[in-house]
């Protein structure tokens, strides 16, 4: 911001603030003298880093009334820093390293009274899938960043902050989901949906084949074998890890194949490339079961979805909150 002359950066940075917050209202320290905000799209969900002075940040019923961005959950790490987040009649003293999340659906206040710097995931709640009830349970409250989840939560979320703009879209959804799931790990915990006697590590060891698998998709030996032995776990425990999703090995690596080939049939960039071309990359070795499993899944063969008439303009990206 030092472009900025001085008189006018308390209400630049405002305005800024503003337009990453959404409809929040933000009072910000007299004299501004740094700050910067960096985002970066993840298909459905956004990453946005701040670094900035003092302030306090205020979402009322009004404004929820006035915006539309009540449809999404934020988790947020403050990687530097002191503060305080009030929701649901919770009232939490946030400490550097702590991990918390809040709803935009509902009033929140957020307190930062020293420099600070925080890293953020924005999430459609529909992506998150946890019910209003569930929400309410967890909003405010710590993510037990002194825990081997909570750890491992914290670290994906500082890592996917400070990297999404290099990844390629699909590893960053990649890492992007791996966060959704320890979330969705760690919700499960609080409401105590995992039964005292499932040790959590076998949660975050699910999570770590899960991001493997996505890192190795375009590999085709990709298997339960190479997979268990990368983790140094027998490959029988690797598919009771898979059972208790109600789901295969296997049956996982072709979803998330066809998910990646799914974007890359649909988008702008890749309309030079055959289907066999984009089924290879992705790991299948074969284009007619790549096809026979691609319409199994969508309905639909490969080429008539890349025949999908789409919008001649980028889709423009809604304000993000922060």
């Amino acid at each position: 911001m030092a472009h900025v002359p001085a008189r006018q950066r308390r209400a630049h940075w405002r305005e800024a603030l503003s337009r990453t917050f959404g409809a929040v209202d933000i009072s910000v320290a007299r004299e501004v003298n740094s700050g910067a905000i960096r985002t970066a799209p993840l298909g459905r969900l956004q990453v946005t880093t701040v670094d900035g002075d003092p302030l306090e940040a205020r979402r009322t019923p009004r404004l929820i009334a006035q915006g539309d961005e009540e449809q999404y959950v934020v988790v947020k790490l403050l990687s530097k820093g002191r503060g305080r987040i009030e929701q649901d009649t919770r009232d939490l003293a946030l400490r550097q390293g702590e991990v918390f999340l809040y709803d935009m659906a509902r009033p929140v206040r957020l307190i930062l009274p020293d420099r600070f710097r925080t890293k953020s995931l924005v999430i459609p709640r529909q992506v998150l899938g946890l019910s209003e009830s569930d929400l309410r349970h967890i909003t405010a409250s710590p993510m037990g960043s002194d825990t081997a989840l909570g750890g491992l939560l914290a670290t994906c979320l500082d890592r996917l902050a400070d990297e999404a703009g290099t990844y390629r879209a699909h590893t960053g959804e990649s890492i992007a989901r791996n966060v959704v799931d320890i979330l969705t790990v760690l919700a499960d915990e609080r409401l105590g949906r995992i039964p005292t006697g499932t040790p959590s590590g076998d949660a975050a060891l699910l999570l770590r084949i899960r991001a493997f698998i996505g890192r190795h998709l375009p590999d085709p030996d990709l298997t339960p074998r190479t997979i268990a032995r990368a983790h140094h776990i027998s490959v029988r425990y690797l598919h009771k890890l898979f059972e208790r999703e109600d789901t295969t090995v296997s049956r996982w690596i072709q979803s998330r194949r066809l998910e990646a080939c799914l974007r890359d049939l649909g988008g702008r960039d890749n309309t030079g490339l055959t289907i066999a071309a984009v089924a290879h990359r992705w790991g299948f070795t074969s284009a007619a079961h790549f096809s026979r499993v691609f319409r199994a899944a969508y309905g639909m063969s490969p080429s008539e979805w890349r025949d999908v008439p789409r919008p001649d303009e980028t889709e423009t990206e809604p304000s993000w909150p922060n």
